[in-house]
């Protein structure tokens, strides 16, 4: 690739049809169709351009089984140039995840879990001796520019007959290192009437979409009080769908009763990459074509609003000066079949399809 070069005849999310000019890893020119200039012209006519997408919730630790996999395969392969590992690891092993990512394309951020040990096993709060106060905030001090917020899997496989303990001591260690929390939520106890008053501004709750009988909505499909206020208090609510945590009737439910999107993540590991039913970021941005909402909204999830949550406001637009980080996508008229965590089965009319990154300035196909 020459130092300059123009991805030509793209459309945005409103249709605006535009060429990128790219020189020297950043973008030098957003113009009209057909009116960019460079050594090297790439016609990429039907194709939509967003910011770089990101995926705020994976795991990207290749040497945890089952919840880890190969950085780039959940990164840049499925059209995300920035992924945030969702509590992976723990102290002992940060340094190790973030060695990891040095030879990959993808943009790494991470959310350190409380526990030390992170999901080397996965019960990893079920010991209160395994969250160490002091090596959580040595781990911050180290990696201040990498850890994004503290995370806590708080469902009954993971803390056992530790019950609500462990979410009270990720709330101390929150305050004391100035960080949001990233909470699981999923089997009770403990449960979910007394996770989310917990939660304050900022912190996010994970798999809020999920079909288990803890979650955030009631059998008739109206989401609980303490969702609502859970809200008001600008706690922020993100998809992470996962092999368990994603259910067709409560997305529809949410959709139903006005709880918007915040962000769509993936919990991409593996297993789900493989098999399903997650299989990749557009994947699952399909799942929400299928379900109503309008592109614009569904890209926001994964730009605009994954960006302005980690207070980096560069990587969820498009902007002349800014280093070059795109995504590149179609949506394609096509019966796609799609599979929620309960195994009900819906057949989509459309599907979208990553076809190329730039990333650090450098042009990758999917």
């Amino acid at each position: 690739m020459t130092d300059r070069y123009v991805l030509s005849h793209l459309k945005t999310v409103n249709e605006e049809a535009i060429d990128i000019v790219i020189e020297d890893g950043r973008i030098a020119k957003v113009t009209k169709a057909g009116c960019g200039q460079g050594e090297q012209v790439l016609n990429y006519s039907g194709c939509y351009v967003s910011s770089g997408w990101i995926d705020l919730h994976v795991h990207a630790f290749s040497e945890f089984e089952p919840y880890g996999d190969e950085l780039d395969e959940i990164g840049i392969r499925q059209g995300v140039t920035t992924v945030v590992d969702a509590g992976s690891c723990g102290a002992d092993r940060i340094r190790d995840l973030f060695l990891s990512a040095e030879e990959s394309q993808t943009n790494l951020l991470a959310f350190l879990n409380i526990s030390r040990i992170g999901l080397q096993r996965v019960d990893e709060l079920s010991n209160l001796t395994w969250i160490d106060k002091h090596k959580v905030l040595e781990a911050v001090q180290n990696y201040s520019q990498k850890i994004v917020g503290l995370k806590a899997r708080i469902s009954h496989s993971v803390v056992q007959d530790k019950g609500i303990k462990p979410l009270h001591i990720a709330r101390e260690l929150s305050e004391a290192t100035s960080l949001p929390l990233m909470v699981h939520i999923g089997s009770a106890p403990p449960d979910i009437e007394d996770i989310m008053p917990l939660l304050q501004a900022r912190d996010v709750v994970t798999h809020y979409l999920n079909g288990k009988s803890n979650n955030l909505f009631l059998k008739s499909g109206k989401p609980r009080e303490v969702l609502r206020e859970a809200i008001k208090r600008g706690v922020h609510l993100d998809v992470g769908h996962g092999t368990a945590s994603f259910s067709f009737k409560v997305a529809e439910a949410a959709r139903r009763h006005g709880i918007g999107l915040d962000t769509i993540s993936t919990d991409i590991y593996r297993g789900n990459r493989l098999n399903g039913p997650v299989y990749g970021m557009a994947h699952v941005l399909t799942k929400f074509l299928y379900l109503g909402y309008p592109l614009q909204e569904i890209i926001d999830a994964v730009t605009l609003h994954a960006a302005g949550w980690l207070n980096r406001p560069e990587l969820g637009r498009i902007k002349v000066g800014d280093s070059a980080n795109l995504t590149l996508f179609i949506v394609k008229d096509e019966p796609t079949e799609l599979t929620d965590s309960e195994g009900e089965v819906r057949v989509a009319k459309q599907r979208l399809d990553a076809r190329g990154v730039v990333v650090n300035g450098r042009l990758i196909e999917c």
